[in-house]
């Protein structure tokens, strides 16, 4: 769980600052600099990604399972979203985060 954890937050970083408000950024960065440079006690800031996406897709296998699946079910690669969109709840403009994790640590995004 430590190794996911850390590949999560290493993807999340890179992430972050591609996506998130401006102001968002500023925020999380002050209160990092009062926690570490001026040792204040100020509480651990999360940062709010329900303000860069309307929508989370998360998966937790691997990939060779997915193409498995893609093939023998004959699915798009965008399945998932494809099928939250035919059911409305995806709307042209919304924004979508997918991420999926594997065995091998890994971990990987799609905006």
């Amino acid at each position: 769980m430590t190794i996911a954890g850390d590949t999560l937050k290493t993807n999340i970083t890179t992430l972050s600052a591609l996506v998130l408000p401006t102001s968002e950024q500023l925020l999380f960065f002050a209160i990092l600099v009062a926690r570490t440079l001026l040792k204040t006690k100020v509480k651990a800031y999360i940062l709010d990604f329900k303000l860069a996406f309307e929508h989370f897709c998360i998966h937790a296998g691997d990939r060779a399972v997915l193409d498995e699946l893609n093939k023998n079910l004959q699915l798009s690669p965008w399945y998932e979203l494809a099928y939250t969109e035919a059911n409305g709840r995806v709307k042209k403009g919304d924004r979508v985060w997918q991420i999926a994790f594997s065995f091998e640590f890994k971990c990987n995004s799609a905006v």
